[in-house]
């Protein structure tokens, strides 16, 4: 009775001592992951993988999951210029990576539920032959 009395102290001895360890060890992870971000990733700014497109005064980003209304300006209208360079029809979609600042559209327009206002342009690719899924009508 006493072996088991004297093991039951010394185990939850040990089970709070472990606890008391771990709280600090959360508190400097958290003092060092707010201390180690950069500048870029506390300025607000969503950094977005998609297929742009700019046709006939419209230009839309096709992301994975969502689709977003980009917002006409000099950096979306830059970013036209360089993909214009990838594509061989006007309706052809370019991979893109942008970094840019997500809004929702106001209720009483109609079209995506979300814009983007593209800040930076990180990267422009390619597009893969793979990925054409055009349907073309012919004579």
């Amino acid at each position: 009775m006493k072996k088991t009395l004297f093991f039951l102290g010394l185990f939850s001895v040990l089970v709070s001592c472990k606890n008391d360890a771990k709280p600090q060890v959360e508190e400097t992870a958290k003092k060092a992951e707010t201390t180690e971000r950069t500048a870029k990733q506390s300025d607000g700014l969503i950094m977005m993988n998609g297929n742009f497109i700019y046709y006939d005064g419209a230009a839309v980003l096709q992301t994975p999951n969502d689709m977003y209304l980009v917002i006409n300006d000099e950096k979306m209208l830059e970013l036209n210029e360089q993909v214009k360079a990838y594509k061989k029809l006007d309706t052809d979609m370019v991979p893109v990576t942008i970094r840019g600042k997500v809004t929702p559209k106001p209720e009483n327009e109609e079209g995506w539920a979300f814009r983007v206002a593209i800040k930076e342009i990180v990267s422009i690719k390619a597009p893969s032959p793979e990925d054409n899924d055009v349907i073309k009508l012919g004579n």
